[in-house]
């Protein structure tokens, strides 16, 4: 058989297949459908519909940043600093490291009904050992001044992952306050 006729062949038979209801028959994945208004994912959910290119390792990476978060907004400045390492590392803006778990849990004293820390992941790298990686977001915190007065303050973090003895545990968390809003001139 020559070329040509291979080539007029193979045409209508692929178009035969193309169409063919044994395919339509093939299981499909259907489109996302938005949840319903009540029923929205936390911000801690990523879909990976949705982000088809983010890894297995920086899903994890990110709901183990959710339970962090999570914990804290429920156990306040004990509960950060339970998840650091034993030789973990705080850096905030305009203030000196803190470093080693117990001298970040002798600062980390706030009680969560009187100053709120909430966060979320934007993003994560998981390290090619499965063993450590990091998580990158922002976060906003609200309290009270010293004469009682509202404060809030928000920005970007990181925290950089690892496990120790089989768990995962908080090496690094640094953070930078969002840039003052500037007043338009007259």
């Amino acid at each position: 058989m020559s070329r040509p006729s291979a080539l007029v062949l193979a045409f209508p038979l692929g178009l035969a297949l193309a169409f063919c209801p044994a395919r339509a028959q093939q299981p499909s994945v259907p489109p996302p459908v938005p949840a319903a208004p009540d029923k929205q994912p936390d911000k801690h959910t990523l879909i990976p519909m949705q982000n088809p290119a983010i890894s297995p390792g920086a899903l994890e990476l990110v709901k183990l940043e959710g339970d962090f978060e999570n914990a804290v907004a429920k156990g306040g400045g004990k509960a950060f600093a339970s998840w650091f390492a034993d030789d973990g590392v705080t850096l905030n803006n305009g203030q000196p490291a803190v470093q080693g778990q117990l001298a970040i849990a002798g600062q980390a004293t706030w009680d969560p009904k009187t100053y709120q820390l909430t966060w979320y992941a934007e993003g994560a790298r998981m390290g090619p050992s499965g063993d450590t990686g990091f998580t990158w977001g922002h976060y906003e915190a609200h309290g009270q001044d010293a004469k009682g007065q509202p404060t809030a303050i928000s920005g970007r973090y990181i925290t950089v992952w690892k496990k120790v003895s089989g768990h995962w545990k908080v090496a690094l968390d640094a953070s930078a306050d969002d840039a003052p809003p500037v007043m338009p001139q007259p």
